[in-house]
């Protein structure tokens, strides 16, 4: 046997080095056909009361991403969740990170508009595409909006401009109008007041997660209106609508709601809440094709119904799949992959859905009841809403 110290053992070691070295210069030289995943950053509330919202968000979009093989618009991605407990300056910790740490390449989630309003600027001002999913503060519908924002969810206004209209269809002169104290409440009673034609007896607003209503109860018990509308998402629903109940008002003076009774609350209040009337852009029972097969992989995989927050994250990643297929993953081409979110090319699971000149979606709302089924309390869309009077932000916002 050679030693590697003698002539031939050295000749030997130094043409298998060479061989090596040959070998890997070529390797490195060759072209890379497999393209890192893309960073996506997920912001939303998933802890205290508001919690389910954003855990509903988060696993319909991921449950998008699973059905792709882990991938959007044929490239890889890697989801980066971020919980902003719905604090802002958690909710500015939490972008800060994605965008400076992370180098994510685009932004979706935001359950709560006090959030939104707090990360919104840093995230589009750093030229990050940013897809909200839920939270569309009534400001940057209009004149703060950019082009990297889109919304797959409604601004603030327009989901209660709906459910305006249907108090007053269903023929309701007296309302009681109850909301939390933040943005999006405030944005809640200016759309309600906006399409509601009848009178307002008196309009409240309660803490953020405040657990007792008692005292506000009794207040519009002795204002005695024709009806009750209210905006209570989360956690805060399931607190107002039991304590309702309780006060034996639900059967008796009607609750009108938006984001207050919807599949994330309701499995927490089952056939309490049956009876009561929402106005919502989303219901499990829609009928087409996208909806049902997403009803069908949401409950085999969480074994609940999905909620709004969840379909609007799901046509989230959608969106987003369609998008980078356009660009063919090149999302470093902002101007073709903002053309290519615009064309919104995608099945959404609550029907005909289009952006307007302020990307935010032209898409359809609901009556949606709370009733008896076979496996206990559901929400069933019972009818279309159609909506005789808008804000139109768009005509705000200074883009094209």
């Amino acid at each position: 046997m050679k030693s590697a110290t003698s002539p031939a053992g050295r000749r030997s070691v130094l043409y298998h080095g060479l061989a090596a070295a040959l070998v890997c210069g070529a390797l490195a030289a060759a072209p890379s056909f497999a393209q890192d995943p893309i960073k996506i950053g997920f912001i939303g509330t998933l802890s205290g009361p508001g919690g389910a919202l954003g855990q509903d968000q988060y696993d319909a979009f991921m449950l998008a991403i699973e059905q792709k093989g882990g991938k959007l618009g044929g490239v890889p991605v890697t989801v980066i969740r971020e919980d902003d407990q719905l604090k802002p300056d958690i909710g500015v910790q939490a972008a800060t990170k994605l965008l400076k740490s992370d180098n994510v390449a685009l932004v979706t989630g935001v359950t709560f508009s006090n959030v939104m309003m707090a990360i919104h600027k840093p995230i589009t001002d750093a030229e990050v595409f940013f897809i909200g999913s839920n939270a569309g503060p009534a400001p940057i519908a209009g004149k703060s909006c950019s082009p990297f924002f889109f919304s797959t969810s409604w601004d603030n206004d327009q989901l209660h401009e709906a459910g305006g209209q249907l108090t007053s269809d269903l023929g309701y002169k007296n309302v009681y109008v109850m909301a939390a104290n933040y943005q999006a409440g405030r944005d809640a009673v200016s759309g309600f007041k906006r399409d509601y034609t009848g009178k307002i007896v008196d309009e409240v607003y309660t803490q953020v997660n405040q657990p007792d209503y008692s005292a506000e109860i009794a207040q519009l018990q002795a204002a005695n209106p024709d009806a009750v509308y209210v905006f209570y998402p989360g956690g805060m629903g399931v607190n107002f609508v039991k304590q309702y109940r309780q006060a034996g008002l639900l059967g008796k003076l009607p609750l009108i709601s938006v984001s207050t009774i919807d599949g994330s609350t309701l499995p927490a209040l089952k056939s309490l809440a049956v009876g009561a009337i929402t106005s919502a852009p989303y219901a499990p029972n829609i009928d087409n094709p996208q909806n049902k097969q997403f009803v069908e992989a949401f409950v085999k995989a969480y074994k609940r119904q999905p909620s709004m927050y969840a379909a609007q994250s799901y046509d989230a990643a959608n969106l987003i799949d369609s998008a980078l297929s356009k660009v063919q993953g090149k999302i470093t081409d902002k101007q073709a992959f903002r053309a290519a979110l615009k064309a919104a090319d995608f099945q959404s699971v609550r029907g005909p859905f289009k952006f307007e000149s302020n990307q935010f979606p032209d898409a359809g709302f609901y009556r949606v009841d709370v009733v008896e089924g076979a496996d206990g309390a559901e929400l069933k869309a019972i009818s279309p809403i159609t909506i005789k009077t808008r804000a139109n932000f768009a005509a705000q916002c200074p883009m094209k």
